[in-house]
């Protein structure tokens, strides 16, 4: 058994838990959108699953993960081949892709939001990304969210502003699906890991990170969550993983992840 680490920061704490995600899914397109999903897509390739898929945010596969900061050029590295947009939508229809994404709002039904937020649909006080492929993909394949600030704010009470993406509500269902067809699966925030495994695909607290109360998870989210019956604490990295993790992020760009909660170290 690999040596738990006695310090850690909280960005690494959360990368090694959504690591965990993509373990045992076999040879599915990986996409972790943002530099800390990104380091835990090539986490779980480096170590509990080497036959992820990943394009590194272009178009030619990988065999080993390159560094996501630090890197000048691409020496070195090893591209057996290359993916198109073609063999992309393949993998996306056929639900051989599993997405990380890192969503402005998320509801009670696992419903996300990317594309505006506050006034009218017709007039939003803000203007974001607008849906992008959110529907398709939430539909086709795997999605689960990663949240660097856990509040009220991403979890907000009632439902999105703009249902980008489709979750457990059973009133947005298109026709011929059923609630067995959604497949929303982990929620990593800088407090807990959750999913919805809960009664009637309830969001649910699986595991709290060092030092955080049930309560204070519950404080900064707007709508009930259950509980794991087995509820702990999250499992601090291992001494394995941070190596892998320095040698990912060499220049220490996941410290600068979390701007409203700085990571600090935290002991296991």
């Amino acid at each position: 058994m690999s040596e738990v680490a006695s310090s850690y920061s909280l960005a690494e704490l959360m990368v090694v838990a959504a690591s965990r995600v993509f373990d045992n899914e076999g040879e599915v397109l990986a996409t972790g959108i943002g530099l800390l999903p990104r380091l835990a897509a090539s986490l779980a390739m480096s170590t509990t699953n080497p036959d992820l898929m990943m394009t590194d945010s272009q178009s030619f596969l990988l065999s080993k993960p390159n560094p996501v900061s630090g890197m000048k050029s691409h020496a070195g590295q090893a591209n057996e081949t290359w993916l198109g947009f073609r063999a992309v939508f393949d993998n996306v229809w056929s639900g051989k892709r599993h997405a990380m994404v890192g969503p402005s709002q998320i509801d009670r039904f696992g419903q996300a939001n990317i594309s505006a937020l506050g006034g009218t649909y017709q007039q939003p006080k803000v203007q974001l990304l607008g849906v992008r492929g959110f529907p398709g993909n939430s539909i086709s394949h795997g999605n689960s969210f990663f949240v660097p600030k856990h509040s009220t704010r991403v979890f907000v009470e009632g439902e999105c502003d703009v249902v980008g993406s489709i979750g457990y509500n059973p009133d947005r269902l298109p026709k011929g699906y059923s609630l067995d067809d959604i497949d929303v699966r982990t929620v990593i925030t800088d407090l807990c890991v959750m999913d919805f495994n809960g009664p009637n695909h309830q969001m649910r607290i699986v595991s709290l990170h060092p030092g955080v109360t049930e309560q204070e998870v519950r404080d900064n989210t707007g709508f009930e969550l259950a509980v794991a019956d087995n509820l702990g604490v999250t499992p601090a990295p291992t001494v394995e993983q941070l190596a892998i993790i320095a040698e990912l992020d060499p220049l220490n760009a996941r410290a600068k992840q979390l701007k409203d909660n700085p990571p600090g170290d935290r002991r296991g």
